[in-house]
């Protein structure tokens, strides 16, 4: 008989979870959506202030996409949240790093989102305080390095 498994639990994370990560959170729920793949997506950041609201340039991106992130708002990264996480995903190493070095049970569940996509440790950016184009630029990154990543849940299910 076979036996549905439960939907993978995916954080993403950045610094002030106002730009990169909730776009990747929206982005990953989109391309797992239209590929019919269960996960449980959320973000959150290091140093988050609970409540801020996406950042203007990450919504109007977004809302290219078809995607609408207004009502996001920012949460901090807390002990609960990367306990009940099965995939981790940093959009620096820096984050990785700082999430390692508090969190050492997390080894082997923590990735940057390229490492996991591309097995290349390299940063997305962040376009915090700069122009729409460095918006543009790091939504791209992110949404090429999920379908990379929704191609390897694809052949884990």
């Amino acid at each position: 008989m076979y036996k549905e498994r439960a939907a993978m639990n995916i954080l993403f994370v950045c610094t002030g979870n106002t730009c990169r990560s909730p776009m990747a959170e929206a982005l990953m729920k989109k391309l797992a959506e239209e590929k019919g793949i269960q996960v449980n997506v959320r973000s959150a950041g290091i140093y988050a202030l609970d409540g801020q609201r996406a950042s203007e340039e990450a919504v109007h991106v977004m809302e290219e996409e078809g995607i609408d992130i207004s009502d996001h708002r920012a949460n901090l990264l807390y002990r609960n949240l990367v306990e009940e996480s099965h995939l981790i995903l940093t959009m620096s190493r820096s984050h990785k790093e700082q999430l390692l070095s508090k969190y050492g049970f997390l080894k082997g569940k923590v990735f940057t989102l390229k490492e996991y996509a591309y097995s290349v440790e390299e940063d997305i950016e962040d376009p915090f305080g700069r122009s729409i184009r460095a918006y543009q630029k790091a939504k791209r990154e992110i949404k090429d390095a999920l379908k990379e990543v929704i191609k390897r849940l694809e052949v884990d299910r």
